[in-house]
Parts: structure tokens; sequence; C-alpha cells
């Protein structure tokens, strides 16, 4: 199996990345990052520097994957901003466009790209894409990040629907407060956690089972989706966040 895995340098992504090679699939990273080319170590893995929402360098990563292992069967969508947090009230116009640029027109660019390929699959096509707890239960003061994940949502959902007839399958996961990924750091964190007048510890643990939820939770459920055994499942979204009494 041939994967494709956006965002792969870090985070999510690279958890995904990793997870797939661990199970034994040829996975071509890309991310702007220069330190995907060099992420992992082993002759399955292609790493490409490519800024995503550069519809051609997007492109041109896809035929390098195809060259290099013959074609794709499974992708993966993980690369994604957070731009920070603000009221609607004032809208930072270029942090909205640029978060909607990322999250949803290089998603909606990858996907149309990589139909052919996926429509080729002799396994049959498989897509995870990776949005957000912020979808079913959004919260204050993230318009741009929760709309631009709720657009890539309904762009998956009308991708499941479009695509049943060609054998391929496409679901979502919705992860809540995964901190090892490159879109939190102390300043975001503290911005995040004073929203909901909490400090960043119990801010980091809001959920029903008080767990930290990480990356590799997500990479591992994101494998068995592209995997045989949720071969009847499609349209499915998968929430990975220690229970939300919002989402429950």
């Amino acid at each position: 199996m041939a994967a494709l895995v956006t965002g792969a340098a870090s985070g999510i992504g690279r958890a995904c990345a990793a997870e797939l090679l661990r199970r034994g699939a040829a996975v071509t990273g890309l991310d702007l990052s220069p330190s995907v080319v060099t992420a992992f170590e082993s002759a399955s893995w292609l790493g490409v520097e490519c800024d995503v929402t550069d519809p051609q360098a997007q492109a041109a990563a896809l035929r390098r994957a195809v060259e290099r292992f013959g074609g794709i069967d499974i992708v993966v969508i993980c690369a994604g901003i957070f731009t920070g947090t603000g009221p609607i009230a004032a809208l930072d116009r270029s942090a909205w466009r640029k978060t909607m640029e990322v999250n949803v027109d290089a998603a909606a660019d990858l996907l149309s790209g990589v139909h052919p390929f996926l429509s080729l699959s002799p396994a049959g096509g498989r897509v995870a894409v990776v949005s957000t707890r912020n979808v079913p239960a959004p919260g204050p003061g993230a318009a741009a990040y929760s709309s631009s994940k709720a657009a890539l949502t309904q762009l998956a959902r009308v991708a499941a629907l479009e695509w049943a007839s060609h054998g391929i399958r496409v679901n979502i996961v919705n992860p809540d407060a995964v901190f090892d990924t490159g879109i939190w750091n102390d300043e975001l964190l503290a911005a995040r956690a004073s929203q909901y007048n909490m400090d960043v510890e119990s801010y980091k643990r809001r959920n029903l089972l008080g767990t930290a939820v990480t990356s590799n939770h997500v990479a591992t459920v994101v494998a068995e989706l592209v995997g045989d055994r949720f071969e009847a499942t499609t349209g499915a979204q998968i929430p990975i966040d220690g229970g939300n009494e919002r989402v429950v």
C-alpha cells in the first residue's frame, strides 16, 4: 500500500506517517518544513518539501509519489494551521483567509488531484481527514479555525458521497486537546485556557476521562480507518478527545 500524508514533519501528521510505515506502507510525506525530507530513515519513505497552498507544487509532489511507489492508495490530510484567537467583532481578515487557504483550499486541491490515483487502487482508495472537536462543539475566539475545519469536514462528507461508487472510502477524525503538535505553544495554550477560565494543566485534560490525548492516539485510529478492518465504513466522524460532554 502506498500512502500520502500532508503535514508530515511534525505532530499528528508525523505520527500518522510513522504508524503507517510501521504497518508496512510506503509513505510520501508533504510539509512546508524541509525537515520532512529526512523525517524517517527508510526506503519506504519519501519526504517532499511542499507548500500545499501552491497547487502546482502539490501536483508535482503527487507525481513524485506515484513515480516512486507506483500509485497512491491512501491519503491522510493533516496539514493545518491555527492563526490565533480573537473575537469575530475584531476579525483579522488576512488571518481568516490564510487559515482557509491552508485548512480548506489546499485540501480541496489535493482531493481533486489525487482522485484518479485513488480510483485506480487495486485495494480501493482510502482517505482519512484530520478535523477537530471544534466542528461538533466550537468554542469562542477561534472562528477562523473552527469554520475552516467545518468546511473541511463538509468537503470530506461530499467526497464520501461522490466517491463510494468508485470504491473509495473517506472518513474523518475529530481530535481535541492534542498538545504535542506544531499548532500549540505556551502563549496559545495560556490564551485558550483563559477563554475557559482554567489554568493550563486543567485545560489540557478538560475531557470526561481526564486524560492527555496525544498525536499517537490519533495516528492509531487513522491507521485503522485506512486499513482493512473498516472496509465497510465511509463518511464516519470519530472523536478522539477523551470524551466531551458537548459532543457525547
